[in-house]
């Protein structure tokens, strides 16, 4: 994980986007723009993303579910 990041802290620049180095860009600044994407060797790759991992469910009862007819008939009685 720490190499990701490290890779990432890189500053961007016009000699390392990918629509620059393939003679695409259309910007006629210096400094890196919003259409900024990182050159890689296999060209264009989505950002990856963060997992979805599923938790196991804790709770036995939900806080919220109303008393069973038995219960309300004791709690009226």
């Amino acid at each position: 994980m720490a190499d990701g990041r490290a890779k990432a802290a890189k500053k961007p620049s016009c000699e390392n986007c990918f629509f620059h180095q393939n003679l695409l860009c259309a910007v006629s600044d210096s400094g890196p723009c919003a259409t900024f994407r990182p050159a890689h060797p296999d060209g264009l790759r989505p950002p990856s993303q963060m997992r979805f991992v599923f938790r196991q469910e804790r709770r036995l009862q939900v806080a919220w579910a109303f008393p069973s007819p038995s219960e309300q008939v004791a709690l009226h009685a």
